[in-house]
């Protein structure tokens, strides 16, 4: 006979009438009526075409069909534990995860997460500064704000932020002893610092070695931080990111912008992390003031 047993629930009522010896002392347990746990135990019995409990004044005394089934319906007790407890981790707030090249944390974006902070002091955020990308759809990171020279990922949540802009950078110190390029036919003579690192695309040490020759890049940082603290100490020109040098004096654009550098300015969300109603939410607030800065 194919047993018609479905009701997981009760495998629940029938461990507690199990260990409680009465249907009344597994209601008390359960926090259900007598004669519910009485019917409960019924439709089991029916459902399984077995008899688990031999009923007799002294309350319900388990079968041998009871006993041989005793193990399994623990282990599925064990396995709703879990599925409660794994659900329950799953529903809890997690730290929103954002990576971005560390100047992207500036004052300002800064300032637009503690916003958002004081009006949502249950989200919590974790901050991953890192030059390399992130694979968001691996879950390395939930946001990235990026920005790039290829179509990201189709799969991934995206909003444009700007387009960033490069051009050739010099300390002010290194343009009163050298003078500076008037544009890519006028870098003759001049000393250069380059950006390359192996998790990175080359274009900036790429665009540099087609214009000039290997004895004028003196230094070569695999940190942007330190290529734009050798370019402020005068030791060479180097190639910048327009938005965030022009608010520092120590810095003078030598040229125009070549088009050929230009990147999209990206705010990229993994579909995992788009399904979580704190990481929409953080989004609609962030990405109009974010991008309002780069306007």
């Amino acid at each position: 006979m194919k047993s018609q047993f479905a009701n997981w629930s009760d495998v629940r009522v029938f461990l507690a009438v199990l260990r409680e010896g009465s249907t009344l002392a597994a209601s008390r347990k359960l926090g259900m009526a007598q004669p519910t746990v009485a019917r409960r135990i019924d439709a089991l019995e029916h459902a399984l075409g077995l008899t688990l409990f031999d009923r007799d004044t002294r309350g319900f005394r388990p079968t041998p069909a009871a006993q041989e089934l005793t193990q399994a319906a623990e282990a599925i007790e064990r396995a709703s534990c879990t599925f409660s407890e794994r659900a329950t981790d799953l529903a809890r707030p997690r730290p929103i995860r954002v990576t971005a090249f560390s100047a992207n944390f500036s004052s300002r974006a800064s300032a637009i997460f503690s916003d958002y902070s004081q009006r949502h002091p249950e989200v919590d955020f974790e901050f991953l500064p890192s030059t390399s990308r992130l694979d968001l759809l691996a879950g390395e990171a939930d946001i990235a704000l990026r920005l790039t020279r290829q179509p990201p990922e189709p799969e991934l949540i995206q909003r444009k932020i700007s387009t960033a802009r490069f051009a050739l950078f010099a300390s002010r110190s290194y343009g009163d002893e050298n003078g500076l390029p008037s544009s890519e036919t006028d870098l003759a003579g001049h000393r250069f610092i380059s950006f390359r690192r192996n998790d990175v695309p080359a274009y900036f040490d790429t665009y540099l070695r087609a214009r000039v020759s290997p004895q004028q890049i003196i230094m070569t940082c695999s940190e942007i931080d330190l290529m734009t603290a050798a370019i402020r100490s005068g030791r060479g020109i180097g190639i910048m990111n327009v938005r965030l040098a022009e608010h520092e004096a120590d810095f003078v654009q030598c040229f125009e912008p070549p088009p050929e550098l230009d990147a999209e300015h990206l705010l990229l969300v993994s579909p995992d992390a788009w399904r979580r109603p704190e990481v929409k939410d953080f989004v609609k607030f962030f990405a109009p003031r974010y991008a309002a800065l780069y306007k």
